[in-house]
């Protein structure tokens, strides 16, 4: 019923939903249809029917209560404002989902600090998920508190934390360092940053690159933002306005770089292309004008490891803190060139 529900809601077959949800290696070649499928499977909290799969391959059934996990967004107040976690949210719901697990709350920052300050935040009525997920690094002084209402908690971000919790990352600094040494492979020797600088590897990453390199560290080339497409758009304005320019951007974020290609469209300064370089490979970096040059985070594989990790914990495989990381991936498209072009 579940299955004809989906199909209902989306518009579609039944055989269709069900090779959207339970078979991984399918891709539909309608992604608007799939997403339709996804957001109805959440709607009815929709976890795949596991009786019928033992019964159909002739295991043994067991009866077992779908696990629940609360997901918190814990830099934003919204997932617009960061595409890599909306896509990586996305993917989350997903994995979820194939993992017969069922996503619960989804909790933004705003949300979270205004339960602290009303002191309704994780009331003991309020249902139990059985774990949360991090998106992004968690304020130090919220992590005592989820640590009280959650056992299970595992983050998925660009910046690794002192084993506070599982987590999985994609070294935030490694990949700051794989656009960097791009940009100097190309000649690029004056190289704007616009993303945050508060102990954010990425930031670390461009810094530590400059220095081994034997370039100049020129702070006026460092632009502090909260990594958001607005602020790009408004910092490259304000980079457009200087009298010496810098011959590319290194954007933290893809978010930021789209905000930046905005502005160069609209305020177009003769003479000058810079090269933009960013990170997260997000679907819309490739449908930029020109494409996006970027470095890739594994979005889907951070998800996987990360319900497992979750999962593992749960069935009492591991007590200390686990640290996953993926390797990061460069992605060469049409928005750098070499330097002086």
């Amino acid at each position: 019923m579940s299955l004809k529900e989906i199909a209902h809601r989306a518009g579609t077959s039944v055989s269709t939903v069900s090779r959207v949800l339970n078979q991984p290696d399918y891709k539909c070649k309608n992604p608007e249809l799939e997403a339709r499928i996804w957001a109805a499977a959440q709607e009815i909290s929709y976890t795949p029917n596991t009786a019928a799969q033992t019964l159909k391959s002739g295991a043994p059934q067991i009866k077992t209560t779908p696990l629940t996990f609360d997901i918190f967004l814990t830099r934003f107040p919204s997932l617009s404002q960061d595409l890599f976690f909306s896509e990586l949210f996305e993917s989350l719901k997903k994995e979820l989902l194939r993992q017969q697990c069922v996503p619960g709350k989804f909790l933004t920052l705003p949300e979270v600090t205004s339960m602290l300050k009303e002191k309704s935040s994780f009331s003991v009525t309020d249902t139990h998920a059985d774990g949360i997920i991090l998106l992004g690094k968690c304020p130090a002084e919220l992590i005592s508190t989820l640590q009280n209402h959650y056992h299970n908690i595992v983050g998925i971000d660009r910046n690794p934390t002192n084993f506070d919790y599982d987590e999985v990352i994609c070294s935030g600094t490694t990949a700051a360092v794989t656009a960097m040494n791009y940009l100097i492979s190309l000649g690029h020797k004056k190289i704007a940053y616009i993303g945050d600088c508060s102990y954010e590897a990425r930031y670390i990453g461009y810094y530590q690159s400059l220095i081994s390199h034997n370039l100049p560290l020129d702070y006026s080339n460092i632009y502090p933002t909260s990594q958001t497409r607005e602020e790009g758009m408004k910092t490259m304005e304000l980079i457009l306005q200087r009298e010496e320019l810098p011959s590319a951007i290194f954007c933290a974020n893809d978010s930021t770089a789209l905000g930046v290609f905005d502005c160069l469209q609209r305020h177009r300064k003769k003479g000058y292309i810079p090269s933009v370089i960013s990170i997260d490979n997000i679907l819309e970096s490739e449908q930029t004008k020109p494409m996006l040059t970027t470095i890739d985070i594994p979005k889907k594989e951070m998800a996987h490891h990360a319900v497992n990790l979750l999962l593992d914990r749960i069935h009492n495989q591991h007590s200390n803190a686990v640290r996953i990381e993926l390797p990061c991936r460069l992605i060469v498209r049409e928005s750098c060139s070499y330097c002086g072009r």
